[in-house]
């Protein structure tokens, strides 16, 4: 019981089902059950789907931390 305990919470079967479309995972695409899984998250990745709120970068910070360098 001690071994499936990871950081106070326990393990269920749903950790082993795709975070995307809850089918069963597949060892070759872990977590994701397909590679059509794999593929989507990365496009939400990329299009900037997954975001922590929080306030708007000031995009003048950014340039001037590049003139420093």
């Amino acid at each position: 019981m001690r071994a499936r305990r990871v950081m106070g919470m326990s393990m269920s079967r749903k950790a082993n089902s795709c975070p995307l479309c809850r089918k069963p995972e597949s060892p070759e695409y872990k977590p994701f059950c397909s590679r059509g899984c794999k593929d989507r998250d990365l496009l939400k990745w990329l299009d900037e789907g997954y975001r922590v709120p929080g306030p708007a970068a000031d995009y003048e910070d950014s340039i001037d931390m590049e003139d420093r360098d």
